[in-house]
């Protein structure tokens, strides 16, 4: 280490001495690579989330497509029949408004088979326990409007069961088939519904009800009955019964074998209903189709629902319809 002679002169020389700016500092490389990584992975999880957009749309367009082709095809297959032909409608479950047995449903049905030329007879294939008496009501007046209107014959076949509002609509046939072991009956009217008044009393629950109408709150299930309201619904529902058995003897005639039972809401099984007229004979689908129509070609004319309907009914309308119910009661055939 050397000391210059003249440390004024070093002092000057390093005044002097120009200075160069220092250099700013380099990004990392790290950071660098970090960076471009992360763009380049938003980047593919847009893309990637774009082509997942597109292939669910494209999978609800396809989904559209395959039920508008369904229903199509299902309503053209009874108008693209060629030859004489046998028209199916099946009654299934509930006879009720918002069910797939429902009088607007039946009654489309019926309308399409009577109308197509080649349907040389309607049978009507039922396994219902029964349901709302006017929507029974409205399919037994259209079957026999267009059997006036186009002179067809209509049967009714009972697979396991015809009864109560499904045995309002069979009589509206011609002629009645079941097996042996069908159940076929129960020609009466019924209101249910709950009481809760004792629940309530047990838990401390005080009910509060405001009515404007002495009888708008009648058969309240929170509300003690009341025998003058339970006597005008037990009136009503007599109503009603005395229209069925009117329907019943209309549509049966001399047929019908009556006894003191036969209006009283009991069923009976195949055998027992032909020896009592409620029933002509013992034949399936196939039978009545090949003796008696003599098309052996069935071709069924009943609206199916499609995926998208069963689902929105099981967990919408249905569940809706099923608390009303419960807390309100409601009368049906069956």
């Amino acid at each position: 280490m050397s000391i210059p002679e003249n440390p004024f002169e070093a002092a000057a020389g390093a005044q002097a001495a120009p200075s160069s700016p220092a250099p700013a500092p380099a990004a990392p490389d790290g950071w660098n690579r970090l960076a471009e990584q992360f763009a380049r992975d938003y980047l593919k999880d847009r893309r990637s989330e774009r082509r997942w957009r597109i292939f669910f749309r494209l999978v609800w367009i396809a989904a559209i497509i395959a039920v508008a082709w369904a229903f199509v095809a299902q309503r053209n297959l009874a108008t693209s029949a060629s030859g004489p032909h046998t028209a199916l409608i099946e009654v299934r479950g509930e006879i009720a408004v918002d069910a797939e047995a429902s009088a607007e449903n039946i009654v489309a049905a019926l309308k399409s088979a009577f109308e197509d030329p080649g349907a040389r007879a309607i049978v009507l294939r039922f396994n219902s326990p029964g349901g709302s008496p006017v929507q029974a009501g409205i399919v037994n007046d259209e079957i026999r409007r267009l059997k006036a209107l186009h002179k067809k014959k209509v049967y009714a076949v009972v697979e396991d069961t015809c009864a109560s509002g499904a045995y309002y609509i069979a009589v509206a046939a011609d002629e009645i088939y079941a097996d042996k072991a069908s159940i076929v009956g129960s020609i009466g009217v019924l209101m249910d519904g709950f009481g809760f008044t004792g629940t309530m009393e047990k838990v401390g629950v005080d009910r509060r009800l405001l009515t404007a109408g002495d009888n708008k709150a009648m058969l309240d299930p929170f509300s003690p009955l009341n025998e003058k309201q339970v006597a005008y619904a037990q009136g009503m529902i007599d109503q009603i019964h005395a229209q069925f058995i009117a329907v019943v003897k209309n549509g049966r005639g001399t047929r019908l074998k009556v006894t003191p039972e036969t209006f009283s809401g009991l069923f009976w099984n195949g055998e027992q209903a032909v020896g009592l007229g409620l029933v002509d004979h013992l034949g399936n689908l196939d039978y009545v189709a090949r003796e008696v129509v003599k098309a052996e070609e069935i071709i069924d004319y009943t609206p199916h629902e499609n995926l998208a309907e069963r689902l929105a009914k099981r967990f919408g309308t249905s569940i809706g319809a099923g608390a009303v119910r419960a807390l309100q009661g409601s009368i049906s055939l069956r």
